[in-house]
């Protein structure tokens, strides 16, 4: 069989067994053309450049709530990417959605998430003068900062995906950037959240800064007393109240997956419930520090640029942007540890062997 026709026949199979409502391979669009590969769909393709880029391999010792665990079973923004994009997928292939899609925004969501995670975030975004948010970050590396300046060339869907994937803070459902046209895109919005809802609940009693009899009991009624009873509920809401996405039944106008009121308040609430008492509560002092580290790293680097990375010179001199832009490419994109490593080579002063 010519390796063509492996590609073929996945755009038969999706055109066959798809949802009417779903994204097609064969609808994806490039910034710049490309030749179609012989084996994988477009949306496949996509998938794999996010996979094999620096930025998501750099997931791995980047914070997701506690800063540098110690402890091998804390999540990290690694393993919060590859739960979210397991969640979507579930939902994707429930709806009939397309699944290839939902991976690829999944995997590409997070990656341009700062050190130290919200803390490095917040840091960033008082710090530097048009503002830092991680979903503009994650879509200025796919598009600009990869493979020296000429991004990914990833399609519109998975782009517009990673880039609208956050929500404001009271509501999950939210429109703070706006809402992704795909529904694969919308799922990962909301599996973003069943995600780190969840596992966070999880690390914030195995840090000992919750006890689970601390949870909300409305919250918990609801969506069930264990971690996992908690993702199936969420999980099976999504899917049962958004059946019309198979093409059974009638979409709302406009298209927009959602939760069930009941479920959706419960959520919201736990969620809340979080921000209070871990997110912004549970390490004051440890955020200082981190807000210290950055700053102050912000401030050498606009001051000695000559130390940057050659490439992200490179880029911005070429895109003619300030100078302060590079600097934040640079620290968004240091891990916890390399961060540390770099402020402590920089400011903290050399022991001497005799």
């Amino acid at each position: 069989m010519p390796l063509t026709s492996l590609r073929e026949q996945r755009d038969e199979l999706e055109e066959r067994f798809l949802s009417p409502l779903a994204t097609r391979s064969t609808s994806a669009v490039r910034e710049r053309s490309e030749e179609e590969c012989p084996i994988r769909t477009s949306f496949q393709r996509d998938r794999d450049r996010i996979l094999h880029s620096k930025p998501f391999r750099r997931l791995k010792h980047k914070t997701q709530v506690f800063i540098a665990p110690l402890g091998d079973h804390y999540r990290t923004r690694l393993t919060h990417t590859l739960e979210v994009t397991q969640i979507a997928r579930t939902v994707a292939r429930a709806l009939r959605l397309n699944e290839d899609l939902t991976e690829a925004i999944g995997l590409g969501h997070d990656i341009g998430h700062a050190p130290f995670g919200h803390a490095g975030e917040t840091a960033l975004t008082r710090i530097y003068p048009e503002h830092f948010r991680h979903n503009e970050q994650s879509r200025r590396i796919v598009e600009i900062l990869e493979k020296d300046g000429a991004g990914l060339n990833l399609t519109y869907a998975v782009r517009e995906g990673i880039y609208l994937h956050s929500k404001a803070r009271h509501d999950i459902m939210t429109t703070a950037w706006g809402t992704a046209s795909t529904l694969e895109g919308q799922i990962i919005k909301i599996a973003d959240s069943v995600a780190y809802i969840n596992h966070d609940i999880d690390d914030a009693i195995r840090a000992g800064i919750l006890r689970h009899e601390n949870l909300p009991p409305e919250c918990i009624t609801v969506l069930g007393q264990s971690h996992s009873k908690r993702i199936n509920t969420m999980v099976a809401d999504m899917i049962s109240h958004n059946w019309w996405a198979t093409g059974e039944g009638v979409p709302p106008d406009p298209p927009l997956l959602t939760m069930s009121p009941t479920v959706l308040k419960a959520t919201n609430a736990l969620r809340e419930f979080m921000f209070k008492n871990v997110y912004l509560n549970s390490s004051t002092k440890e955020d200082n520090k981190v807000r210290f580290i950055i700053e102050t790293l912000y401030t050498h680097f606009v001051q000695h640029p000559d130390q940057l990375p050659a490439e992200l010179l490179r880029i911005n001199q070429q895109r003619h942007e300030p100078i302060e832009r590079a600097v934040v490419d640079y620290i968004a994109g240091m891990t916890d540890r390399y961060a540390l490593e770099i402020f402590n080579w920089l400011f903290v002063p050399r022991t001497w062997d005799a």
